[in-house]
């Protein structure tokens, strides 16, 4: 089969590689749809312990595909069924995973392969974290994993219908964020900077577009767009510190903020103190997803209430990966969707 194989920090190949086998509890897939993240532009440029321990490995993580072998032991699906699966899957053992906290898993574990033609997935993830499909096309199946990571950042919010939401940020986890929202009912607010990506996401009428890049002051601007309140929620899906402390400062009162984003190791926020205390905020981090988000995220795709197929910017084969990769971190693509 062909592959994109990453051997290390800018280190992309294209191979051909044995198609896999299962072992007993595994499934193998061909991967229907693929979708680029910005985690892998980050991956890609300087590695990462965690998601990809050993190298080299097959590359990418959001994928949708079809059955095309079972190992002994597996009765959840069968050849030719048609499956959404996360890109981890929890011990269900550790503290966490007993607190129900199981994307807090101690030892959570990680799959890569999205960017090649099969994959093989092991038994831990075939009992925990893959869902069959319906009648979801593949491609919009594909935004499983990240939608699920939304979700969960939107529960940790505490959203509720009828609030207002601030999203900081417009790359397409703030936009998945938004969409979440909406589909919640809630009034959406999302802070970007001019240019072909806010238009398009203008265009999608995720919500209202903030341009910060206009703005004197974006805390200001929110707060008056919320009638000197403050939005009830603000998300950051940037992963910038000072985009962090923009989110506390423009929440309202006892609102909450959630940080979405993952900031550079080593980097601190300030936090007003009085108004934490005073005003009762919440200030919450949020990473990752749990199997029932995937199963909720997959449920929410099916039915079309998030329904995110205008991220998707531009469509690659394999040999395409790598452009795919440079648009993302150029600014130039949203999602690139990898069709092997």
């Amino acid at each position: 089969m062909r592959a994109v194989v990453f051997h290390g920090p800018e280190d992309l190949r294209d191979e051909v590689l044995p198609v896999p086998e299962p072992a007993a509890g595994e499934i193998v897939l061909r991967i229907d749809a693929a979708l680029t993240c910005g985690t892998d532009v980050k991956v890609r440029r300087r590695g990462h312990p965690v998601m990809i321990p050993r190298v080299p490995t097959v590359f990418g993580h959001e994928f949708a595909g079809t059955v095309t072998a079972v190992g002994a032991g597996v009765s959840t699906v069968r050849e030719g069924d048609r499956v959404a699966a996360a890109n981890s899957a929890p011990c269900g053992e550790c503290r966490p995973c007993l607190a129900r906290r199981p994307n807090l898993c101690e030892d959570l574990l990680f799959v890569n392969g999205a960017y090649g033609e099969y994959i093989a997935l092991p038994s831990r993830l075939v009992a925990k974290n893959i869902v069959r499909l319906d009648r979801v096309a593949a491609a919009r199946a594909a935004f499983a994993e990240p939608l699920a990571c939304a979700m969960l950042g939107v529960e940790r919010a505490r959203l509720e219908e009828g609030q207002t939401v601030a999203v900081f940020g417009h790359g397409p986890l703030g936009c998945l964020l938004g969409m979440v929202a909406a589909a919640r009912k809630c009034r959406v607010l999302l802070v970007g900077k001019a240019g072909w990506r806010l238009d398009r996401v203008r265009a999608l009428g995720i919500g209202e577009c903030v341009d910060a890049a206009a703005s004197a002051d974006v805390v200001a601007d929110l707060g008056a767009m919320t009638d000197g309140r403050g939005p009830d929620v603000t998300i950051d899906a940037t992963g910038r510190p000072e985009v962090w402390e923009q989110a506390m400062a423009a929440v309202g009162r006892g609102g909450s903020v959630v940080f979405f984003g993952g900031c550079a190791p080593g980097t601190s926020v300030r936090v007003d103190t009085r108004r934490a205390h005073y005003e009762e905020l919440t200030l919450v981090g949020a990473f990752h997803h749990t199997p029932e988000l995937i199963r909720q995220a997959v449920d929410a795709l099916e039915t079309g209430a998030v329904a995110p197929d205008g991220l998707v910017t531009h469509r690659m084969r394999l040999d395409g990966v790598r452009t795919a990769l440079d648009l993302m971190q150029k600014g130039e693509a949203l999602k690139v969707l990898i069709e092997p």
